[in-house]
């Protein structure tokens, strides 16, 4: 039996923690009694029972790219700021020529790849402020994160497509 427990929604992002114990080749179960079992008070999701995931030195570089995916892509995207959101990428274009992988923080996804995947994706998706300007660094990398195995296991699992749709769903 795994030492993970995972509890989350079937479309929602979610999918992102089930993407990151995949990544870091954790086993984990996801329990069919979510609210009730989650220990989580307030019934959010995700939920996870276990230790730390992230390595020490990489901690405050992640952390930051976390907070970006949800602070400063996502809010300025969805506030139509479209130069917020062109330097926002623009940001990440010059992140990812710098990294010395084909991640954010090098050779393996992390937490912040994760993260800021969804929030990319989904503002070049729906073209928020990005005005069809291009960034050759992010698609590559967009395309890296898209290709692993713990992009692709977890798809596999839940039926989640990881398709943003026009329509604000996900499939």
């Amino acid at each position: 039996m795994p030492s993970i427990t995972l509890w989350f929604l079937q479309t929602s992002r979610s999918i992102q923690t089930a993407r990151l114990l995949e990544e870091l080749g954790l086993d984990y179960e996801e329990p069919e009694d979510f609210k009730l079992g989650s220990g989580n008070p307030l019934g959010k999701f995700p939920t996870v029972k276990d230790g730390d995931l992230v390595g020490a030195q990489e901690k405050i570089k992640v952390l930051q790219w976390v907070h970006a995916a949800e602070a400063t892509f996502v809010e300025a995207a969805e506030k139509g700021m479209s130069v917020n959101v062109q330097n926002d990428m623009s940001w990440l274009e010059s992140e990812l020529s710098l990294s010395p992988g084909e991640f954010l923080i090098g050779d393996y996804p992390t937490d912040a790849d994760i993260m800021v995947h969804f929030s990319a994706k989904f503002t070049i998706a729906r073209d928020l402020g990005t005005n069809g300007k291009q960034w050759p660094n992010i698609d590559q990398w967009l395309k890296a994160c898209e290709d692993t195995e713990g992009q692709l296991e977890p798809q596999s699992r839940t039926q989640h497509t990881g398709k943003i749709n026009r329509d604000r769903t996900t499939k």
